[in-house]
């Protein structure tokens, strides 16, 4: 099949839904603006930044002078402990139910000026080990059903503060995205006796067309469906459920790859490039969602970045997209290829 000159539609086995791929139309000529940006010097400690170590919050609390990670709850949590259970049901057409949880911030580094890919390995490392912390307190709790790691890059993505910092919404129910792969996986292992992701990253190192980088425990990689222009995801060679069976070594693995990703996308605009990126995992026990056979869940990191040409020409979801299906020009195969031909030394330090 000629996946490089007609559209074509491409199934995703993790969503169960399709995207709409049109790559003759990446051939059309562009005539809209592709400089590059000016790039924003930040200090190393903001005495406004509200996440700086020492400094007072929004809500009032001030943070101590953490030197490497730090993590608090969210002063303003989108998801709240404690909520009236309450529900509505009104013909099966309005309905609402009370849902709970709670949410936290994590700081990767006191240093204001400091991004992931410009971080050291032991330093991501450093909240690699806080995450998987964070998510194992998280799972002894009987009222969390699910824990969302994700951090926004850039104010592009809604980021308010560009000091180094992630989020972990835990929520009481599962999420919707995860449910479904919950399904999904579980599905692709009773039809098929083995883990989908499993299979899927044996046939994509096969055939390489995709893959950006690798190392000894962790794969890079944009997927065959790929909605965004650039967006990635990131395997584990290991079957694992959830990033607390990682050994160290594959602790130090993920830290390796988060950086050589961070660094090619940065490099690919020569900006500080804009994503969503998150980790999904297998869903707590309290969870009916949870899928826990130990067998069908292989825990992954989704990169969904904006950009599309530049560093100021990104792709939005309009039109088509919004009203029938998503839709993408430029081919997983070549923007893997874009990426994979990305330097690992960071351009600001070149």
């Amino acid at each position: 099949m000629n996946l490089s000159d007609y559209p074509h539609r491409r199934f995703n086995p993790l969503s169960g839904e399709w995207v709409l791929c049109s790559p003759h139309r990446n051939k059309r000529p562009w005539q809209g603006a592709v400089e590059k940006p000016a790039q924003e010097d930040l200090p190393a400690y903001d005495p406004g930044c509200y996440l700086c170590p020492g400094n007072e919050r929004a809500g009032g609390q001030k943070n101590p002078a953490y030197t490497g990670t730090f993590s608090f709850v969210n002063d303003f949590s989108a998801l709240l402990p404690q909520a009236p259970l309450e529900s509505m049901d009104e013909s099966g057409l309005l309905v609402a139910k009370t849902e709970t949880g709670l949410c936290k911030v994590i700081c990767f580094s006191p240093r204001h000026d400091l991004t992931l890919p410009r971080m050291g390995l032991e330093q991501i490392e450093a909240v690699i080990n806080l995450w998987i912390a964070e998510w194992m307190d998280l799972r002894s709790r009987d009222d969390i059903a699910y824990a969302q790691i994700f951090e926004n890059r850039g104010a592009m993505m809604g980021c308010s503060n560009p000091h180094p910092h992630c989020q972990i919404w835990a929520s009481s129910l599962v999420p919707d995205l995860v449910a479904r792969e919950s399904r999904m996986q579980t599905e692709y292992r009773k039809s098929h006796g083995s883990c989908l992701l499993c299979d899927y990253l044996a046939l994509e190192r096969a055939k390489g067309e995709r893959i950006i980088t690798e190392n000894e425990h962790f794969c890079a990689l944009v997927p065959f469906w790929a909605t965004w222009p650039f967006e990635t995801l990131v395997l584990p060679k290991r079957h694992s459920a959830s990033i607390e069976q990682m050994t160290e070594a594959e602790q130090s693995a993920l830290a390796d790859i988060l950086k050589r990703m961070g660094t090619r996308y940065d490099n690919l605009f020569m900006t500080n490039f804009p994503y969503s990126m998150g980790i999904h995992q297998e869903p707590f026990p309290a969870s009916e969602d949870s899928g826990r056979d130990g067998k069908s869940w292989h825990f992954h990191l989704h990169y969904f970045p904006p950009l599309l040409r530049s560093a100021s020409v990104r792709k939005f979801m309009v039109g088509y997209e919004l009203l029938a299906m998503t839709q993408r020009d430029i081919t997983p195969e070549s923007a893997a290829a874009m990426l994979r031909n990305q330097g690992e030394k960071h351009y600001r330090d070149a």
